[in-house]
């Protein structure tokens, strides 16, 4: 009786959905590459919500100019199968190539911002390449320490780092319930 109600147990959480918003980035043709990592997503989960496209100049190395945006991504992955299983595979099949320099060029980054409500990753409240995409798709989300509303992080934000908003690039993903 106990390993059937393990069973149960177990496949109960296999049927849980888990919210998990993430941010791509490119920028090495971008337009492209975005656009194709939102349908590989797509074929393992629900994309529910998509921002915009924003262009913002490369981070720590000279470079292209990146593309970032967020996306709502519902899935019965926990957060680990979700990157493993899920999101390297993408960035590899779409040419990510890993190396020592953390700000290199490249073709996609796929990284998990919130997972089921949580922080995934420390520090992006300065990042307006994170910030400000999430806002458009999240915007009662608040900054957990300082309490801070996203939306009024993205707007001092886009006052300090020069961004712009590229709608025309996910408007070329039509299997999204975006809000572009």
């Amino acid at each position: 009786m106990l390993s059937l109600l393990a069973w149960r147990s177990n496949e109960a959480a296999m049927n849980e959905l888990h919210n998990a918003y993430l941010n791509l980035g490119s920028n090495i043709q971008p337009e492209m590459n975005l656009v194709k990592a939102i349908q590989l997503l797509s074929e393992y989960g629900d994309v529910q919500r998509v921002s915009n496209a924003w262009e913002s100049r490369s981070v720590g190395a000279p470079g292209p100019n990146f593309l970032n945006a967020c996306l709502l991504f519902v899935s019965p992955h926990v957060q680990v199968e979700l990157r493993e299983q899920i999101i390297r595979p993408i960035e590899k099949r779409l040419g990510r190539v890993r190396s020592e320099n953390k700000y290199a060029p490249r073709t996609i980054d796929i990284d998990i911002i919130l997972f089921d409500g949580q922080q995934s990753r420390d520090g992006f409240w300065e990042s307006g390449f994170v910030i400000v995409p999430l806002a458009e798709i999240y915007p009662q989300y608040q900054n957990p320490i300082t309490g801070e509303n996203i939306t009024e992080t993205a707007t001092r934000l886009r006052q300090e780092v020069w961004m712009e908003a590229r709608p025309e690039v996910i408007g070329q993903f039509s299997g999204s319930n975006s809000n572009v």
